[in-house]
């Protein structure tokens, strides 16, 4: 059931829908890595790809959460930006006023 609302976010906002699920990704990543790496005492090359290993489990192992939280945010966000946007053009067609001397 959650892939196709997936697929559906993804029709409904393309490319904010992705832009969005790959951020949380990324911070979920590098959040994992951090959590990790204060438990890890790091040596070799070896133990930075086993990092990155145990990071990219982790956080493919929270893919449920990070979908369900694209679900919720990609709507937040395109509003957000619709509201900013409608701001800046609002604020562009106002009449430049007269500056007193």
């Amino acid at each position: 059931m959650t892939r196709e609302k997936f697929k559906k976010l993804l029709e409904v906002y393309g490319r904010l829908a992705l832009v969005v699920y790959f951020g949380i990704f990324l911070a979920t990543l590098v959040g994992f890595a951090i959590a990790i790496s204060f438990g890890l005492e790091l040596e070799s090359a070896k133990g930075g790809a086993g990092l990155l290993m145990a990071s990219w489990l982790a956080t493919k192992l929270t893919q449920p959460l990070r979908i369900a939280g694209t679900l919720v945010l990609t709507p937040i966000v395109a509003s957000m930006m619709n509201k900013k946007k409608s701001q800046s053009s609002a604020s562009s067609n106002k009449p430049d006023q007269a500056q007193p001397l």
